[in-house]
């Protein structure tokens, strides 16, 4: 009989955690769901803008992604692609990620990147949550 390993690295892990968190991110944006996008924060989450604006917690993190879905993201497709992740502690991720953003039409009209870091955090019922994101637009 030949027994195989399942073993998995904390990198691994961590990863792995990061992505899906991202994943959700990325789905809920290309879906244009302002409340999907909120649900993935905690409550008293913070995120800043490529803008620099601050929203603190999950309602005004959705309600501003809604908003920004309705008029200058409109119809626009975003791809997260996780750089690095790694734990800080135990139930704390550290993740960071490059975002490809295509708008179709409008003033926004184009391809723009930006790098996020964000702050995941383990929730009570063992799923994952962001704490805090961070974006910053690359230039060209």
């Amino acid at each position: 009989m030949t027994t195989i390993s399942t073993t998995t690295t904390a990198a691994t892990t961590t990863a792995t955690v990061a992505s899906e968190v991202l994943s959700r991110l990325e789905g809920a944006w290309n879906r244009a769901d302002g409340a999907a996008f909120g649900a993935v924060y905690q409550p008293a989450a913070s995120f800043v803008t490529v803008q620099g604006q601050h929203a603190q917690d999950a309602a005004a993190i959705g309600a501003g992604h809604a908003g920004i879905f309705a008029t200058i993201y409109a119809g626009s497709v975003n791809t997260m692609e996780l750089v690095s992740a790694r734990e800080l502690a135990d139930g704390v991720v550290l993740a960071v990620s490059r975002n490809t953003l295509q708008v179709p039409a409008g003033p926004l009209a184009g391809t723009h990147q930006a790098m996020s870091t964000s702050i995941l955090v383990r929730d009570p019922d063992g799923g994952w949550s962001v704490a805090a994101t961070h974006n910053t637009l690359i230039g060209r």
